[in-house]
């Protein structure tokens, strides 16, 4: 098996990927990685000292592959399965990338300042950027509504990239600042988490979300 993971299964971002290798049966190792166990923290920054996951190892071709999006561009060129995650027609194409780019940018990172706000010490926290965070969210969540008025998926289509992006980090975002009324995007939503490929990935995580902070 060439394909190696290093991940934490709590990791939106690893659960990105996550999915895609689920979504197409990849066969991959598996390396969680526990930053708070001093060698393993060592060990991974000698693999990649930028110190963020996930990362693949495709021993095979002798490539270390950084940063979820550019994983799953990767895993769809050389490892592709029933489910094209990036589409070959190049308009559908540029959607996914666009959707894919706008769920890291607009949900998940903002989603992420939410949770790691709330790990802070006290009298660390940073309440003008959380507030941010949570108009952003709430923009992204307008618009992410009104395009699902139609169609299942994001890119217009079937099941891609762009969903990989999203089904993580609404989940999370959702409980930090609750989609509400919007129709289109909780039915979405609800799609998402009877994905079996994202339905594995959240049983995987579910041992650990007692480390999510209320």
């Amino acid at each position: 098996m060439s394909l190696r993971l290093y991940f934490h299964p709590l990791s939106s971002f690893c659960q990105k990927v996550l999915t895609a290798l689920y979504e197409n049966d990849t066969p991959f190792e598996r390396e969680v990685v526990n930053f708070m166990d001093p060698k393993e923290d060592a060990a991974f920054r000698q693999l990649w000292p930028i110190r963020k996951f996930p990362i693949l190892r495709d021993e095979a071709r002798d490539k270390l592959v950084p940063e979820s999006t550019t994983i799953i561009e990767y895993l769809d060129r050389h490892f592709p399965g029933r489910t094209h995650l990036i589409p070959a027609d190049p308009d559908l194409a540029w959607e996914t990338r666009f959707w894919d780019r706008f769920l890291d940018l607009y949900v998940h990172l903002p989603m992420q300042k939410i949770v790691t706000d709330r790990l802070r010490p006290a009298g660390g926290n940073d309440s003008f950027g959380v507030d941010q965070a949570k108009d952003q969210l709430a923009t992204a969540y307008d618009l992410l509504d009104e395009h699902m008025s139609s169609g299942e998926w994001l890119n217009g289509a079937g099941f891609s990239m762009a969903d990989c992006a999203a089904a993580a980090p609404l989940r999370f975002a959702d409980m930090m600042v609750p989609i509400g009324n919007r129709k289109n995007l909780t039915t979405y939503l609800e799609r998402l988490k009877t994905r079996p490929s994202f339905a594995r990935v959240w049983s995987e995580a579910e041992p650990y979300l007692a480390m999510v902070p209320k």
